[in-house]
């Protein structure tokens, strides 16, 4: 099957389910791999969200599954899923209100929605389950794992933090640090375009992408601590509604948190979300901001 006549069989499909929102293919490296598997026909089609670590791993997990039973499968980050047989793994609530009666769900289309866990927990959990299904009387346990022993402590540890992030809990350790530690990886995680994705997924380390994290952090506090030297107060709406600190950090916009937080520590003791913000404006507006409402 040509390129071409992907893109005119996807544009020709109708939807199997009204939530379901039609995927563009994102590249030609994609549309020649579908078009290579229309030719070799493999039995499964696994489909991830890109860019997302859940997706990623998810993918991970499905290549791990069908390596082990020595099953050809495709691989593709977020295309048409019509009107192949599918399985859809989420863990967004807003999801549960789309999902349809099972009256009126399509026959080739199975939900597995769960608020409690990432998607790629869910998915790793049900690849294991179909792979211990598999096992025959004596085989060993070790070499029949979806994950070595080497790599499944590891990899569950990662899979907690990114638990952690999916579900908006933010209460492990040095979270923040993680998820600026990995964030560098998000651009990498196409596997058609990255072959060695899933290589670098098994190889990835929590504490190590942690440590990565904390470094950056300290670099751009320290970064943040030098624009406090040119720190000046303003009076808000001329004094009526209280004083604040603010700093020109116009070189710098992407420290905007950092510096809102080392402001608010230094001047009323705050830092932190709850009790410390700090936003971006151009400087037209605010010089007109301060014509207005800032007495000399």
């Amino acid at each position: 099957m040509s390129r071409s006549l992907i893109r005119s069989w996807l544009r020709s499909t109708p939807p199997a389910a009204s939530l379901l929102q039609l995927r563009h293919l994102r590249s030609e490296a994609t549309l020649e791999a579908l078009a290579k598997a229309a030719e070799e026909k493999p039995p499964v089609i696994a489909l991830y969200n890109y860019p997302s670590f859940s997706g990623a791993y998810s993918a991970l997990f499905t290549q791990l599954f069908h390596s082990h039973l020595r099953l050809p499968c495709l691989i593709l980050p977020f295309s048409s899923v019509i009107p192949f047989r599918v399985i859809c793994f989420d863990h967004r609530k807003s999801t549960l209100a789309k999902v349809p009666s099972a009256e009126d769900c399509p026959m080739n289309v199975k939900y597995h929605v769960d608020v409690a866990r990432s998607s790629s927990r869910a998915v790793y959990d049900y690849f294991s389950r179909q792979l211990e299904c598999t096992k025959s009387p004596g085989e060993n346990d070790v070499a029949s794992n979806l994950l070595n022993s080497n790599d499944q402590v590891r990899i569950e540890e990662l899979m907690d933090y990114l638990e952690d992030g999916d579900l908006l809990k933010w209460s492990l350790p040095d979270i923040r640090a993680f998820n600026i530690g990995i964030s560098e990886w998000r651009s990498k995680l196409n596997c058609i375009t990255n072959p060695h994705m899933y290589e670098q997924l098994t190889e990835m380390s929590a504490k190590e992408l942690i440590t990565k994290g904390n470094s950056q952090l300290s670099t751009r506090k320290d970064a943040a601590k030098k624009f406090l030297l040119k720190a000046f107060k303003l009076r808000l709406g001329r004094g009526f509604f209280g004083e604040c600190l603010g700093v020109r950090a116009d070189s710098n916009p992407d420290l905007s948190d950092e510096i809102g937080n080392e402001l608010s520590k230094g001047a009323y003791g705050g830092g932190g979300s709850p009790r410390s913000s700090s936003f971006i404006i151009r400087m037209d507006e605010y010089n007109h901001w301060r014509s207005v409402n800032i007495s000399s």
